[in-house]
């Protein structure tokens, strides 16, 4: 579950570039981070005044939401009623953070969030509101909710807030130490959870009461909400002076500006222990007393709730730098939604073990020996080694072109950060140096700069006082926040890092002078100048340039990590041209074919996004004459060159989704063709054989078995197959007592071949009949779909016709055979049967065809013949297929991560009995559904080369879950193997969505009871279930409880048994329609 809300708004400061977090909250809609149901209103905000307030930004954030909503609802003026049903969240940044120029809210956590749909660094905004929309908000009724980001705020999935019967105003709190507490705010409630009073940094008697029975405190952090009642009145005092001067609006109108905190200004008037008198005079000038009285007469009736939410956890973001280098290296507490990690969203060139643990990386590339100590943050950085980053550092915002300044320095114990700075219209970079153990406002004869006393750094450096503050600043005012440390422009010279980092080992003389004569600000000068704008641009660039490293590492890796996100996130952020440009040449220059077709395949994808969901479906044609010559350079075997050629011809089609989805299709075909090359590797073991040719007129003829998969099947696609490793449990049985699947082959005087497809049996009419007398004839044999496609595809794999000739194919035949051919095939099992029906009819044809050649190839040979000829004819199957058909009895096939593709069968011995067992507990199930999904194959692969987590998963799960069935066999465990069925199923339906009708559901769950495991056999879709029954000889009983169910349509129940005779190649007489054949000789 997840809060549903109307109106998300994000308060920023003045002059705080509030079109920045506009764009921010925009990708965070676009990248889906915002949920399945975003808000219809994301709105920045920005406070009317300087120093507003938590409470005064909370009242013009109300009515900025309320304005918006009144006027989506018609209204012409601002009304309260659109608070009714209305959820909305306002998120405040606060003030400015001296760690990170964008504030609290977009400062960054080292974070990897892999199920997300697009990737991103994740900011502690983006854990806000993950812990808002997902935990602490669900189940709330109609209402406000108004948090803080500047806390890092950790809450269980279930927080346990009972919303019955709830009015008024809720606070949030978190259990805390008593000695935490004495520096932040604390609730003193009741036992019915009413507050009475917030005590902020109280005395420890004052504390003490506030304590429960263990001990821990509530803790106020941040997050209240209110009521659509209380909502209400609140956005009622909008209009009354001085609490107008809260708004644009009070600002447009000429109000004088007010600062209004919400908890101590607005929320405390509504606790129990609280008196008119007591709670008006707490304000602090006039203006602020009479805000607290219209505040107290309009919200003090609402009752004051706490919940303090047991497990969760509450940290402020200081200005200690400590406190923040140790928020960023502990991992968070175990009810946290979020996963720190040692390097999140970075790339490290080499040597990763130079990064102790208890350090952390976020958003960087760290190029050649970057070592990184123990208790030390690098973020947002491009460094370039050698470098040593000694303990307690942080470094944020430094380029490449800093790393040589920082090569052989003392880095330790110090806060190093490059700003983007904008002064008037000069955009410039600008660096800071504090130590860790400084503090920004102590008075400096108190305080430290580089971690020692402001005395000990005048000595050391020649610096001055004078050369930091004015003369007439007073001492009590002379700090770091104000100290004119830090270069910005010289006159002459071009500044640099190194312009801050002489502070650190002091050389007197040139850089002294230069220093002084540099225009230096403070920075407490520097933050009105920080520009936003190119901080978070920069923190992008960054972003996407290592994501284009780990592109590379990815890819050249072979590494099980999808790229989608990475490809979706640069695609909603303009950075698509980058990426495409690292894929091409990472497909272009890549020694291995299968990283090249993945790098196409990610192609395909970028392209397939930029469509967002228009322009049609994915898969589709591929064959433009457009991409015709690329396609012919992969084809010859010039990767670099075809995609070279790709890369020109996409250009033309980015203009509009249709013309990239189209393109995405001929990405998606110029990877099968890839593909195609790898597999056809296992053509290395087809091995023929020589033996006399039959007589002319002969048929030689070859029955096959259909077969059936218990388990592991998608394990043995391409690439799948050879990328990940495959294994496939596999029975070759016979339906309804026969052997369903057959051809015949014959020598013919004529030199021409006569193709021929006849009805169930050798017997039957034919339903297709083709003549080929030219090579030309034979050019569509990789067009799955053309007439005799694959016949004529058997004839080219085999070299019974070798094709593309000089040579006539009339001639070919005369010469080679002394005639032509004549091949009739058949199959009793309907189309889309999911029995392996082509695969294995391929194998026959080609058994056959071999033979009535004069050779002879072992079932080892066939089982890669068909392999090949598969890719030939551009169905891109697999091998499961053949090997159940073509292979007696019960086997498991496997195939290795490796090229060449080579499958290995191993024959499962059953206990004696067993067959027989199976033969009495097996049942086919025709669904009545044909298989319409022509395109699963092609989302499976699409889902691999993305290397989707679930796909990654369920490929391991497929060929183990195979393992597990063959043992299951061995024992002859029929529970067992019924789970396994079971397990199989889900695994189908989780590698293939939507392989499973409506009327295929219904089927199964009749079934249920009845059976120990059930499974559609091959892709699924339709075509045939079959069921492992817990009792024996149960087809009358299934047809019964079938016919009884409704909405199944036209089902069939059959027999089957386990073929443990294998497949005979008979040379039989001339004519079999005239009588049983006379079995001259068999081969297999």
């Amino acid at each position: 579950m997840a809060a549903e809300w109307s109106v998300l708004l994000l308060t920023c400061q003045r002059g705080g570039c509030v079109s920045a977090f506009q764009r921010e909250l925009e990708s965070r809609r676009l990248r889906g981070s915002l949920g399945p149901r975003p808000p219809a209103l994301l709105l920045a905000v920005e406070d009317p005044w300087a120093r507003l307030g938590s409470g005064g930004a909370t009242l013009n954030a109300l009515l900025v939401a309320a304005e918006h909503l009144s006027a989506r609802a018609g209204c012409t003026v601002v009304t309260s009623d659109v608070l009714r049903d209305a959820r909305i969240l306002i998120l405040h940044m606060g003030r400015d953070f001296s760690f990170d120029d964008c504030g609290r809210a977009f400062t960054c956590l080292p974070v990897e969030e892999p199920s997300t749909q697009a990737e991103a660094l994740v900011c502690n905004l983006d854990s806000l509101l993950g812990t808002m929309t997902h935990r602490l908000c669900v189940g709330s009724p109609p209402g406000v909710w108004v948090c803080s980001t500047d806390m890092l705020l950790t809450v269980p999935a279930v927080p346990g807030i009972n919303w019955d019967g709830f009015q008024g105003v809720r606070v949030i709190a978190v259990p805390g130490s008593q000695a935490y507490a004495r520096n932040h705010g604390v609730y003193l409630t009741d036992e019915e959870g009413l507050v009475h009073n917030i005590v902020y940094k109280g005395t420890e008697a004052q504390i003490q009461q506030c304590a429960g029975p263990d001990g821990t405190v509530p803790l106020v952090c941040g997050v209240v909400f209110f009521s659509s009642d209380a909502a209400e009145q609140l956005l009622a005092t909008h209009v009354v002076p001085p609490l107008d001067a809260c708004t644009y609006m009070g600002l447009d109108s000429g109000a004088p500006p007010i600062q209004l905190s919400l908890f101590f200004d607005i929320v405390l008037c509504m606790a129990e222990g609280m008196t008119e008198e007591e709670f008006v005079k707490g304000g602090g000038d006039a203006s602020v007393k009479s805000a607290r009285s219209v505040l107290w007469t309009a919200l003090h009736t609402f009752p004051l709730s706490m919940a303090c939410i047991p497990n969760a956890s509450y940290d402020y973001m200081t200005t200690s730098a400590s406190d923040h280098i140790r928020s960023l290296t502990l991992l968070p507490g175990s009810a946290s939604h979020l996963r720190f990690c040692k390097t999140a969203h970075s790339h490290v060139d080499q040597q990763p073990h130079l990064l102790e643990d208890g350090s952390s990386v976020t958003n960087c590339l760290l190029e050649g020996a970057v070592q990184l100590a123990a208790g030390s943050v690098v973020q947002h950085c491009h460094l370039q080694g050698p470098l040593e980053i000694g303990p307690g550092c942080l470094l944020s915002g430094l380029a490449a072109d800093s790393s040589p300044a920082l090569q052989g320095c003392p880095l330790h114990d110090i806060v190093l950060q490059g700003h983007h700075v904008r002064l008037r219209d000069l955009p410039c970079r600008v660096f800071t140096l504090t130590g860790r153990l400084d503090d920004w406002q102590s008075p400096a004869d108190e305080a430290t700069y580089l971690n020692m006393p402001w005395a000990e750094f005048f000595h050391r450096t020649g610096i001055r006082e004078g050369d930091l503050w004015d003369a007439e600043m007073p001492r009590r005012s002379r700090c770091l926040l104000s100290a004119r440390l830090f270069p910005v422009l010289h006159a002459h010279e071009a500044l640099g890092l190194e312009d801050v980092l002489w502070l650190l080992a002091p050389v007197a003389g040139k850089r002294l002078a230069r220093w002084r004569t540099a225009w230096r600000m403070s920075w407490q000068e520097l933050l009105p100048c920080l520009d936003r704008v190119a901080e978070l641009g920069a923190r992008r660039d960054l972003f996407f340039l290592q994501g284009q490293h780990k592109v590379r590492q990815v890819l050249l890796g072979c590494r099980d990590s999808s790229l989608q996100p990475l490809t979706r996130s640069a695609v909603h952020e303009g950075y698509h041209e980058a990426v495409l440009g690292t894929l091409d040449e990472v497909a272009s220059t890549a020694d291995d074919a299968g990283i090249a077709a993945r790098a196409l395949a990610c192609i395909a994808d970028v392209l397939g996004c930029m469509a967002r969901g228009e322009g049609g479906l994915r898969s589709g044609p591929a064959a433009n004459r457009e991409w015709a010559s690329a396609f012919g350079r992969l084809e010859s075997g010039d990767i670099a060159g075809g995609v070279r050629e790709l890369a020109a011809e996409r250009q033309k089609w980015m203009s509009s989704p249709a013309l990239l989805v189209r393109a995405a299709r001929h990405y998606e075909g110029a990877e099968q063709i890839l593909i195609r090359q790898a597999v056809m590797s296992s053509c290395q073991f087809v091995t023929v054989g020589e033996v006399e040719l039959p007589p002319l007129g002969h048929w030689v003829q070859v029955a096959c078995p259909a077969r059936l998969d218990l388990s592991g099947g998608w394990s043995d696609t391409p690439p799948i197959t050879y990328e990940h490793g495959g294994a496939v449990v596999d029975v070759a049985v016979l339906v309804d007592g026969c052997r369903p699947i057959g051809a015949q082959v014959r020598r013919i005087s004529e030199p021409e071949l006569r193709l021929t497809s006849l009805g169930g049996t050798p017997q039957s009419e034919a339903v297709m009949e083709l003549v080929c007398r030219e090579l030309e004839h034979l050019q569509d044999y990789c067009q799955p779909h053309a007439p005799g496609a694959l016949l004529k595809a058997a004839f080219i794999c085999t070299q019974v016709v070798q094709f593309p000739s000089q040579k006539p194919l009339g001639a070919q035949l005369m010469e080679n055979f002394g005639g032509g051919f004549e091949v009739q095939t058949w199959s009793k099992l309907p189309h889309g049967s999911g029995l392996g029906t082509s695969s294995i009819l391929a194998g026959a044809v080609m058994a056959a065809l071999y033979r009535a050649a004069g050779k002879t190839a072992s079932t080892t040979s066939l089982i890669h013949a068909v392999l090949h000829l598969e890719q030939r004819l551009t169905t891109g199957g697999g091998w499961q297929d053949q090997v159940g058909g073509l292979v007696p009895g019960i086997k498991i096939g496997r195939s290795k991560a490796q090229l060449p593709l080579r499958v290995e069968v191993e024959k499962i011995l059953v206990p004696d009995g067993f067959t027989q067992t199976l033969n009495d507990h097996l049942l086919l199930v025709y669904t009545g559904k044909t298989r319409l999904a022509r395109n699963l194959l092609q989302d499976v692969v699409r889902n691999w080369y993305a290397r989707l987590p679930s796909a990654v998963q369920n490929a391991d799960a497929l060929v183990s879950n195979a393992e597990e069935c063959a043992q299951a066999l061995r024992q002859g465990n029929l529970p067992l193997l019924g789970q396994c069925l079971e397990r199989y199923w889900q695994q189908k339906k989780c590698m293939a969505p939507g392989c499973e009708p409506l009327a295929v559901r219904r089927m199964m769950a009749a079934l249920q009871p009845h059976v120990y495991g059930q499974c559609l056999a091959g892709a699924g879709g339709g075509g045939f279930l079959y069921v492992l029954t817990k009792a024996p000889r149960q087809k009358e009983a299934l047809h019964q409880i079938l016919a009884k169910t409704e909405g199944l349509g036209n089902f069939s129940v059959h027999s089957i048994e386990v073929d443990m005779g294998g497949f005979p190649v008979d040379v039989v007489g001339c004519d079999l329609k005239d009588g049983a054949p006379s079995r001259e000789d068999v081969a297999v």
